[in-house]
């Protein structure tokens, strides 16, 4: 039988994770849901699903999984209620944009019956993949690294400069850096940097060192208006006389010493949905769903990437190093 998936959010993640399901011959997807009527209409139109308002009338259609795409700041409380009410979660990045908000997902996935994915696609890009690569084999050994996440301007969508839509910049693409720094070096011990707000109506400029447990110190730098200049987004690992360097989701090389000759990889003809990974990070969390294997990105990967962004923020209002884990709240159990 089927994996019956619910999508709820309607744009254009919710509309790419709907079409690679659709693809899927394990999974019909039988709803989708969007405050926005039409918005629901026209993509159950496109992948024969029915159109409905709300996670309610996902459940009530009797959905195994759901697929949260909303916006950033609208993930917890429909997490949290489709994993209370048994089924499977897929939710987008950000898990949340409070750590209240996180802990609130990473204790609800702990007590449920389905499991959770978060959607740090990426993992699963193939460039990404070329870099952890070479560093699980032990052909680079990670010392030093930068990642670099540019928006060239916050004015299309316009909901980007919308901290209340967004839960704040670093909430929109420069999480996934948060992430890929814990995916490819392991926890951090320490964060502390500087940030301004420069032509936005928030934080709009970072620039960040994070210390990994294991000994690498990475940088992490993002501004929101720097033009769309290629690559907007970068990440540069270097290690004893080997370094791996990627360019945005479309190439990467790896220079295994001083005068030996490169590798790479070039993705820049494969389909969108490919090369960032989404058909992937879709195919295993049905794998999950189906009890095949676990989920690939935990509860905890998103809670970390959340707490990574809370600690920039600490450490740039605050002026000072911020040590990790965050404690919690009095009083939060």
């Amino acid at each position: 039988m089927a994996l019956r998936v619910g999508i709820l959010g309607a744009g254009f993640i919710g509309r790419i994770h709907a079409l690679n399901l659709r693809r899927d011959e394990r999974v019909a997807v039988v709803g989708v849901a969007d405050a926005v009527p039409e918005a629901a209409a026209r993509l159950a139109a496109e992948v024969e699903a029915t159109p409905l308002g709300g996670l309610d009338a996902l459940l009530d259609l009797g959905v195994d999984a759901v697929y949260v795409t909303t916006p950033n700041t609208h993930h917890v409380e429909p997490v949290v209620r489709a994993l209370e009410h048994g089924v499977h979660v897929f939710s987008e990045k950000p898990m949340a944009t409070s750590l209240e908000g996180a802990r609130a997902i990473r204790a609800a996935a702990g007590r449920a019956r389905g499991i959770y994915q978060i959607g740090f696609n990426r993992r699963f890009a193939d460039v990404y993949r070329f870099a952890k690569r070479f560093i699980d084999e032990g052909r680079l050994t990670p010392l030093a690294a930068q990642l670099k996440h540019n928006r060239g301007e916050l004015q299309h969508p316009a909901w980007t400069a919308d901290a209340g839509v967004t839960g704040g910049y670093l909430y929109e693409t420069p999480v996934h850096l948060f992430d890929m720094t814990r995916f490819l070096f392991g926890d951090v011990a320490v964060i502390q940097g500087f940030a301004r707000q420069a032509v936005y109506r928030e934080l709009d400029d970072f620039a960040m060192v994070l210390a990994c447990r294991g000994g690498v110190i990475a940088t992490v730098t993002s501004v929101a208006h720097a033009t769309w200049l290629f690559p907007s987004e970068r990440v540069e690992v270097y290690g004893s006389h080997a370094t791996v360097v990627t360019e945005e989701l479309e190439r990467a090389a790896f220079s295994p010493g001083p005068r030996d000759p490169a590798e790479g990889i070039d993705c820049a003809a494969m389909a969108f949905e490919h090369k960032w990974g989404y058909v992937m990070e879709d195919r295993l969390f049905v794998d999950a769903a189906l009890g095949e294997r676990p989920p690939a990105v935990t509860a905890d990967d998103g809670y970390r990437a959340t707490e990574l962004v809370e600690a920039s923020y600490r450490a740039a209002r605050e002026r000072r190093a911020i040590t990790l884990p965050l404690p919690a709240p009095a009083g939060s159990g």
